[in-house]
Protein backbone atom coordinates (compact mmCIF):
# COMPACT_ATOMS: atom_id res chain seq x y z
CA UNK A 1 0.00 0.00 0.00
CA UNK A 2 1.55 3.43 -0.91
CA UNK A 3 1.01 6.55 0.44
CA UNK A 4 -0.41 8.80 -1.54
CA UNK A 5 1.57 12.30 -1.44
CA UNK A 6 5.50 11.65 -0.58
CA UNK A 7 6.20 13.37 2.49
CA UNK A 8 8.40 16.77 1.77
CA UNK A 9 10.21 16.03 4.72
CA UNK A 10 12.81 13.94 2.97
CA UNK A 11 13.23 16.07 -0.14
CA UNK A 12 15.41 18.23 1.63
CA UNK A 13 19.40 17.71 1.32
CA UNK A 14 21.12 16.66 4.64
CA UNK A 15 23.50 19.42 5.92
CA UNK A 16 27.10 19.23 5.95
CA UNK A 17 27.68 17.91 8.94
CA UNK A 18 25.18 14.79 8.32
CA UNK A 19 26.68 14.12 4.63
CA UNK A 20 30.67 14.43 6.14
CA UNK A 21 29.33 11.42 8.59
CA UNK A 22 27.77 9.81 6.08
CA UNK A 23 31.04 9.80 3.32
CA UNK A 24 33.32 9.01 6.63
CA UNK A 25 31.28 5.78 8.26
CA UNK A 26 31.31 4.36 4.09
CA UNK A 27 34.99 4.63 4.10
CA UNK A 28 35.63 3.08 7.16
CA UNK A 29 33.48 0.42 6.01
CA UNK A 30 35.90 0.31 3.25
CA UNK A 31 33.23 1.46 -0.08
CA UNK A 32 35.63 4.17 -2.00
CA UNK A 33 33.43 7.37 -1.51
CA UNK A 34 33.88 10.77 -3.58
CA UNK A 35 32.09 13.86 -2.90
CA UNK A 36 31.06 15.66 -5.77
CA UNK A 37 28.97 18.97 -6.20
CA UNK A 38 26.49 18.28 -8.43
CA UNK A 39 24.49 15.98 -11.22
CA UNK A 40 27.13 17.06 -13.62
CA UNK A 41 30.13 16.22 -11.70
CA UNK A 42 28.34 13.10 -10.44
CA UNK A 43 28.19 11.64 -14.13
CA UNK A 44 31.93 12.46 -14.75
CA UNK A 45 32.31 10.73 -11.63
CA UNK A 46 30.72 7.62 -12.24
CA UNK A 47 32.40 7.20 -15.49
CA UNK A 48 36.01 7.90 -14.53
CA UNK A 49 35.11 4.63 -12.87
CA UNK A 50 33.66 2.74 -14.97
CA UNK A 51 36.25 1.25 -17.61
CA UNK A 52 35.59 0.70 -21.08
CA UNK A 53 34.24 -2.31 -21.92
CA UNK A 54 33.24 -3.53 -18.78
CA UNK A 55 29.79 -5.82 -18.75
CA UNK A 56 27.55 -2.89 -16.81
CA UNK A 57 24.15 -4.00 -15.79
CA UNK A 58 22.01 -0.49 -14.81
CA UNK A 59 19.46 -1.35 -12.11
CA UNK A 60 16.59 1.07 -12.80
CA UNK A 61 17.59 3.72 -11.16
CA UNK A 62 15.84 7.64 -11.37
CA UNK A 63 19.36 9.26 -10.44
CA UNK A 64 21.28 7.09 -13.00
CA UNK A 65 19.02 8.37 -15.78
CA UNK A 66 18.72 12.09 -14.29
CA UNK A 67 22.15 12.65 -15.11
CA UNK A 68 22.87 10.43 -18.15
CA UNK A 69 24.38 7.44 -16.66
CA UNK A 70 22.36 5.40 -18.01
CA UNK A 71 21.65 6.55 -21.10
CA UNK A 72 25.84 6.23 -22.04
CA UNK A 73 25.85 3.08 -20.61
CA UNK A 74 23.18 1.17 -22.48
CA UNK A 75 23.34 3.22 -25.75
CA UNK A 76 26.77 4.35 -26.17
CA UNK A 77 28.61 1.46 -27.42
CA UNK A 78 31.55 1.72 -24.85
CA UNK A 79 30.59 -0.64 -22.71
CA UNK A 80 28.74 -4.50 -22.93
CA UNK A 81 25.48 -3.53 -21.39
CA UNK A 82 23.16 -6.18 -19.96
CA UNK A 83 19.69 -4.21 -19.53
CA UNK A 84 19.43 -3.71 -23.76
CA UNK A 85 20.06 -7.88 -23.73
CA UNK A 86 17.43 -8.50 -20.66
CA UNK A 87 14.91 -6.19 -22.20
CA UNK A 88 15.05 -8.31 -25.85
CA UNK A 89 14.31 -11.84 -23.75
CA UNK A 90 11.16 -13.41 -23.48
CA UNK A 91 9.92 -13.58 -19.49
CA UNK A 92 7.72 -16.41 -20.04
CA UNK A 93 10.60 -18.51 -21.88
CA UNK A 94 13.99 -16.93 -20.71
CA UNK A 95 13.47 -16.14 -16.96
CA UNK A 96 16.02 -18.42 -15.97
CA UNK A 97 18.37 -16.73 -18.25
CA UNK A 98 17.62 -13.41 -17.59
CA UNK A 99 17.85 -13.88 -13.97
CA UNK A 100 21.48 -15.58 -14.69
CA UNK A 101 22.41 -12.55 -16.51
CA UNK A 102 21.32 -9.67 -13.95
CA UNK A 103 22.54 -11.50 -11.22
CA UNK A 104 25.95 -11.29 -12.12
CA UNK A 105 27.57 -8.94 -14.01
CA UNK A 106 31.05 -7.08 -14.00
CA UNK A 107 28.99 -3.81 -13.20
CA UNK A 108 25.92 -2.68 -11.49
CA UNK A 109 25.21 0.95 -11.91
CA UNK A 110 21.95 2.40 -9.70
CA UNK A 111 21.60 4.13 -6.41
CA UNK A 112 19.97 3.45 -3.25
CA UNK A 113 16.59 4.86 -1.15
CA UNK A 114 18.39 6.00 1.83
CA UNK A 115 21.97 6.35 3.32
CA UNK A 116 22.03 6.85 7.31
CA UNK A 117 24.77 8.40 9.51
CA UNK A 118 26.24 5.51 10.14
CA UNK A 119 26.47 4.77 6.09
CA UNK A 120 24.08 2.25 6.06
CA UNK A 121 23.08 2.06 2.79
CA UNK A 122 19.36 0.59 2.15
CA UNK A 123 17.22 -0.36 -1.28
CA UNK A 124 14.10 -1.45 -1.39
CA UNK A 125 12.80 -3.13 -4.63
CA UNK A 126 9.39 -5.09 -6.08
CA UNK A 127 11.03 -7.80 -8.02
CA UNK A 128 14.18 -7.53 -6.46
CA UNK A 129 16.00 -7.86 -9.42
CA UNK A 130 18.82 -5.89 -9.29
CA UNK A 131 19.46 -6.84 -5.47
CA UNK A 132 21.47 -10.44 -5.81
CA UNK A 133 24.25 -8.20 -8.28
CA UNK A 134 24.39 -5.28 -5.54
CA UNK A 135 24.89 -7.88 -2.39
CA UNK A 136 27.08 -10.20 -3.83
CA UNK A 137 27.34 -10.53 -7.57
CA UNK A 138 28.64 -8.40 -8.87
CA UNK A 139 32.22 -7.70 -9.33
CA UNK A 140 31.74 -3.84 -8.82
CA UNK A 141 28.83 -1.88 -7.64
CA UNK A 142 28.63 1.88 -8.12
CA UNK A 143 25.85 3.93 -5.89
CA UNK A 144 25.21 7.99 -7.45
CA UNK A 145 23.80 8.80 -4.22
CA UNK A 146 21.86 12.52 -3.48
CA UNK A 147 22.11 14.66 -0.63
CA UNK A 148 18.53 14.19 0.52
CA UNK A 149 18.79 10.56 0.78
CA UNK A 150 21.06 10.54 3.88
CA UNK A 151 19.27 9.96 7.30
CA UNK A 152 19.54 9.94 10.57
CA UNK A 153 19.34 5.73 10.98
CA UNK A 154 18.43 2.46 10.01
CA UNK A 155 14.48 3.74 11.35
CA UNK A 156 14.56 6.53 9.64
CA UNK A 157 15.99 5.37 6.35
CA UNK A 158 13.20 2.61 6.24
CA UNK A 159 10.48 5.29 6.80
CA UNK A 160 11.70 7.57 3.80
CA UNK A 161 11.33 4.45 1.34
CA UNK A 162 7.66 4.35 2.27
CA UNK A 163 6.53 7.43 2.66
CA UNK A 164 9.03 8.98 0.39
CA UNK A 165 10.70 6.97 -2.41
CA UNK A 166 7.45 4.47 -2.92
CA UNK A 167 5.05 7.13 -3.35
CA UNK A 168 6.83 8.58 -6.00
CA UNK A 169 8.08 5.00 -7.71
CA UNK A 170 4.51 3.72 -7.61
CA UNK A 171 3.69 7.32 -9.45
CA UNK A 172 6.50 6.63 -12.18
CA UNK A 173 5.85 3.14 -12.67
CA UNK A 174 1.82 3.22 -13.30
CA UNK A 175 3.00 6.46 -15.85
CA UNK A 176 5.64 4.03 -17.54
CA UNK A 177 3.68 0.09 -17.27
CA UNK A 178 0.40 0.70 -16.27
CA UNK A 179 0.82 -0.84 -13.26
CA UNK A 180 2.20 0.45 -9.50
CA UNK A 181 5.01 -0.82 -7.16
CA UNK A 182 5.63 -2.24 -3.96
CA UNK A 183 8.44 -2.59 -1.22
CA UNK A 184 9.13 -6.57 -1.28
CA UNK A 185 12.56 -6.56 -1.07
CA UNK A 186 14.59 -4.78 1.17
CA UNK A 187 18.40 -5.07 1.40
CA UNK A 188 20.47 -3.19 3.78
CA UNK A 189 24.39 -3.09 3.30
CA UNK A 190 26.59 -1.66 6.68
CA UNK A 191 29.63 -3.20 4.68
CA UNK A 192 30.94 -5.51 2.00
CA UNK A 193 33.93 -8.04 3.13
CA UNK A 194 35.49 -7.01 -0.46
CA UNK A 195 37.38 -3.48 0.21
CA UNK A 196 36.92 -1.08 -2.22
CA UNK A 197 33.79 -2.95 -4.48
CA UNK A 198 31.56 -0.38 -3.91
CA UNK A 199 31.89 2.92 -5.57
CA UNK A 200 29.88 6.06 -4.15
CA UNK A 201 30.14 9.52 -6.14
CA UNK A 202 27.89 11.39 -3.12
CA UNK A 203 25.82 14.18 -4.35
CA UNK A 204 26.38 17.39 -2.46
CA UNK A 205 22.88 18.09 -3.84
CA UNK A 206 19.38 16.01 -4.16
CA UNK A 207 19.04 13.75 -6.48
CA UNK A 208 16.18 11.36 -7.34
CA UNK A 209 14.45 10.00 -4.81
Amino acid sequence: MTTATPNATYAGPADEADLEAAAGAMRASGYQVRRVPDAAAARTAALEVLPEGAEVFTASSVSAEAIGLTEEIDHSGHYVATRPRLLAMDLATQMGEMRRLGAAPDWVVGSVHALTRDGDLVIASASGSQLASMAYGAQHVLFVVGAQKVVPDLGTAMSRVHEYSLPLEDARARAAYGMGSAVHKVLTLHGDFELGRIHVPLVDEPLGY
